[in-house]
């Protein structure tokens, strides 16, 4: 039994030494960085074109979220991520994943949308929960047009687009 107990405390310290957190990520591009775009950021993350999983504040120009990642993400072009929690603001704002939260942009595209989307361009494969106002609003998930009425409205639309 010793044994076994052992083993799996190496197990979790082994590991532990594999899942690295950092509190300030600081980078130029992805390589050019403090930290390997694998380690996680909780904190804060500065950059001209920054990419790790992260629960952060992040500022740039361009800001990465790999993983499941949260936070608010200021970017000035883009904000891409995979999965995201929180708040992306910037010109385009991509998640390839899920999406929960507020994006905010010019043109914004949620692989699964949880939450609202506001911008000229709004996009969404699926949506569970949400809302999206804007000039042109897309749910690719809706099929029909008014059918569905109140839960959601239609595949697209112009100013305001939702499905619940």
């Amino acid at each position: 039994m010793k044994k076994w107990v052992l083993v799996v405390l190496s197990c979790l310290v082994a590991s532990s030494a594999w899942a690295e957190t950092r509190s300030f990520q600081l980078s130029v591009t992805p390589d050019i960085a403090i930290h390997s775009r694998a380690t996680r950021i909780d904190g804060i993350s500065l950059g001209i074109w920054s990419e790790n999983p992260q629960s952060a504040l992040a500022l740039g120009i361009v800001n990465g979220s790999t993983g499941a990642s949260s936070g608010l993400s200021l970017g000035f072009l883009a904000n891409y991520a995979e999965s995201y929690s929180g708040a992306q603001l910037a010109f385009v704002n991509y998640a390839s994943g899920s999406f929960k939260g507020l994006q905010w942009g010019a043109f914004n595209y949620a692989g699964k949308l949880h939450g609202l989307q506001l911008g000229f361009i709004n996009f969404a494969d699926t949506a569970d929960k949400g809302v999206q106002i804007g000039l042109l609003n897309i749910m690719n998930q809706t099929q029909r047009w008014f059918t569905g009425l109140p839960q959601e409205v239609a595949p697209a639309m112009i100013f305001v687009n939702w499905r619940y």
